[in-house]
């Protein structure tokens, strides 16, 4: 996630699996919130966000599970990804690119404001007004462009009907509307956006209670909330620890409820330890890392040469089984099995196949445009249970291409992004991605598209984004399909990101909760949890 949203990476966007800080490993339960406040909450482990709660302004899981719940959009995906109408009462097709949106009557923000076409039109200009972190998911509405203040695109009608005209027809546009870039605002929000995502007004089934900053965050059920994921529990407490391995041993004392991601520590036993309660299921999300396009020797045909060699530089198949214990599945491309569409024979993808021989003669055609210097780092955030993964691809790194390699611990998932966005960080880094939509758009498009808001290694070519505009404008979700699969061609030669594995989600729950079931992308259904 991780991001996610980037993992993750992202998502679903840049994808973060895990984190948070005020449990120890004892599962000191007044720390990590037992409901001696008075609530009788769900505890979650989660992330600190790295950013206010704004919908479109957050791409990370840590924030993201926390928005995905206290605002509601015109549909949402259920358990298997399945598209439901929430706030909208219809979304119909006038033409070939134009959308009539009608939303439902009654629904209202938390403070009793009413959510109206303009407060689903004003957020979305607004977030591309602001060049907001997944401002790019608006790229298909007519009069987008980077900073303009108003779509010419979006219409509004009356208080509950507007239209969206695209620039061209989208197979799956109407399957993003679940995201939460497209997550409506209150008025107020526009006075002081900063303010309004530290105690934000939404319009979900849950609203904000206490965000303690880097230790944990409530929610509690909305009274407002006229939906139909209507909570089953007295709320959730996310609790952002700053080891997996904490956040484990609190599950197996009873004093945490969910664990969406197990420590690698536990692989070899959890499924023994919680019996029933372990889970081990397939879900979208994505593993890799990310080398800057402009990082010394990774330019160019040098560049090229020097990222295939890397990849096959890399025992996937031993990782997967020795570290994750079959928790993960080596990647063969760059969206996920879960997905229609996936296809694992991808002209191209052996780049991601374990060839210590092929791997040394490009290293050796590379030195021979510019030698080698220097050192192979992998930067990562040591609070996500990364640290034997990244030790063993870069020591099978090292072992093959005989250089320098190592890991880069930051203290903490913020840490990392923070320099990521920021573009100060130095060599590569840890990347993934967790689905926002149900779509291998949403794999492709916001990480490798020229300008994209999740394009963490600022890569452009122009060859892709054009099959990308071809796959979005396809008569059917099958033809995007196979254009997407067309587009990976490009990628697997390219490598702007090295694809790992996929994840499976890994995880559990406690004797005191009923009714986990986690989605399909890897986030547990928290308003159907039920605690005794």
């Amino acid at each position: 996630m991780t991001y996610r949203k980037t993992l993750g990476v992202l998502t679903a966007t840049t994808l973060a699996l895990s984190l948070v800080a005020c449990s120890d490993s004892e599962g000191d339960s007044s720390a990590t919130g037992d409901g001696s406040d008075g609530g009788n909450y769900v505890l979650a482990n989660g992330s600190e966000p790295q950013n206010p709660l704004i919908p479109a302004n957050t791409n990370e899981v840590g924030g993201g599970n926390i928005i995905d719940l206290i605002f509601s959009g015109l549909v949402y995906y259920d358990a298997d990804g399945e598209i439901h109408n929430e706030v909208a009462e219809s979304i119909e097709l006038e033409g070939d690119k134009t959308y009539r949106v009608v939303l439902q009557d009654g629904w209202t923000f938390n403070d009793g404001s009413a959510v109206t076409a303009d407060s689903f039109v004003n957020a979305w200009n607004y977030a591309v007004a602001n060049s907001q972190l997944s401002s790019y998911f608006f790229e298909p509405i007519l009069g987008y462009e980077e900073g303009v203040e108003s779509m010419e695109g979006l219409t509004v009608i009356d208080d509950t009907t507007f239209t969206i005209e695209l620039i061209e027809p989208q197979a799956d546009f109407p399957t993003r509307l679940g995201y939460s870039a497209f997550y409506p605002l209150p008025e107020e929000a526009f006075d002081d956006m900063a303010a309004f995502g530290e105690t934000p007004n939404g319009n979900g089934p849950y609203k904000l209670s206490e965000w303690n900053h880097n230790q944990d965050a409530t929610i509690v059920p909305s009274e407002t909330y006229e939906g139909q994921r209507t909570p089953q529990n007295d709320g959730v407490k996310f609790v952002f620890y700053a080891q997996q391995d904490a956040a484990y041993n609190d599950l197996l004392a009873g004093n945490l409820d969910t664990l969406d991601a197990i420590p690698d520590s536990a692989f070899a036993t959890f499924n023994e330890e919680l019996g029933d309660r372990a889970v081990n299921q397939p879900a979208a999300v994505f593993q890799s890392f990310t080398i800057p396009m402009e990082a010394e020797h990774f330019s160019g045909e040098e560049g090229q040469l020097r990222r295939q060699a890397l990849s096959l530089a890399i025992n996937r198949e031993e990782i997967t089984e020795t570290i994750f214990q079959d928790t993960r599945t080596p990647a063969s491309e760059f969206t996920t099995p879960v997905l229609p569409g996936f296809d694992d024979e991808i002209p191209g993808s052996e780049v991601l196949d374990y060839d210590p021989e092929l791997a040394n003669e490009l290293w050796a055609q590379a030195d021979e445009i510019d030698p080698w210097s220097g050192e192979f780092t992998l930067s990562y955030n040591a609070d996500g249970g990364h640290d034997a993964w990244v030790n063993a691809v870069t020591n099978s790194i090292k072992n093959t291409l005989g250089i320098e390699a190592i890991g880069n611990p930051y203290p903490d998932f913020k840490s990392l992004r923070d320099d990521v966005t920021n573009r100060t960080i130095e060599g590569a880094f840890r990347t993934g991605w967790q689905a926002d939509y149900p779509s291998q758009g949403n794999f492709l498009g916001p990480l490798y598209g020229t300008g994209a808001g999740s394009n963490d290694g600022d890569y452009s070519n122009p060859e892709f984004d054009a099959k990308l505009s071809e796959a979005n404008s396809a008569s059917s979700t099958e033809e995007s399909s196979r254009i997407f699969n067309e587009s990976q061609e490009i990628l697997l030669s390219d490598l702007p990101a090295t694809p790992l594995w996929y994840s499976n989600v890994a995880g559990g729950f406690s004797e005191n909760v009923d009714n986990v079931v986690f989605s399909w992308k890897s986030v547990p259904v928290y308003y159907e949890i039920t605690k005794q």
